[in-house]
């Protein structure tokens, strides 16, 4: 897993180009459902299969369940709106719940800061010491998530939502509103020195 990490265009965590389309093609329906018909069984599916991971993507910058389930909740409802109001077309359904999602976190972000008079920096930081309780994972993982833990901020974030997540660097870059050759240039950089920070590390 470490080398697959390590190569950018290793695919281990993301599911088949065949699926992928398929899973794509079946959202565009659903959303076009939601778009005209505004049918909530639609859009019911559409939670279904996003709920756990927009859920574990907030919780892995936010750290506190509750306020996690309460974001969760709001993106979706945000989603829901977004897709009834809105006249621009939504092309992918992915992009659009992780910037949702992504956004919402920031604004939360800065809620906390103005509470506690401290930076954003400071507190996305501190929002991933508990990381490791947020995910299940083989003793492995736990070491690399333990060393990621020591990348700075916009590192950490195309990580984890490349090989956590398993999004492509295109849903990363709409996402993250950057250009995709700007996230490819992140990714390497995060990759290269997680390389450093692992040799670093003791077995």
């Amino acid at each position: 897993m470490l080398r697959c990490l390590y190569d950018q265009d290793c695919n281990i965590f993301e599911v088949s180009a065949s699926i992928y389309m398929k899973t794509l093609v079946t959202e565009k329906i659903l959303v076009y459902k939601v778009r005209t018909k505004r049918d909530p069984d639609a859009f019911s599916k559409l939670y279904d299969f996003y709920i756990e991971p927009i859920y574990r993507f907030v919780y892995f910058k936010l750290s506190n369940k509750e306020d996690s389930e309460d974001i969760t909740s709001e993106v979706f409802l945000k989603a829901w709106n977004y897709l009834i109001s809105e006249e621009k077309e939504v092309n992918n359904f992915r992009q659009l719940i992780y910037r949702i999602a992504r956004n919402r976190v920031i604004d939360v972000y800065r809620e906390r800061a103005k509470k506690s008079e401290c930076s954003i920096e400071t507190i996305e930081i501190a929002a991933t010491d508990n990381i490791i309780h947020s995910i299940e994972l083989a003793e492995e993982k736990v070491e690399l998530i333990n060393t990621i833990k020591k990348l700075k901020h916009e590192y950490q974030e195309v990580i984890h939502l490349r090989y956590v997540e398993g999004l492509s660097v295109r849903d990363i870059a709409v996402i993250l509103d950057k250009k995709y050759a700007n996230v490819r240039v992140i990714l390497h950089r995060a990759i290269k020195k997680l390389k450093e920070l692992s040799v670093r590390t003791p077995n």
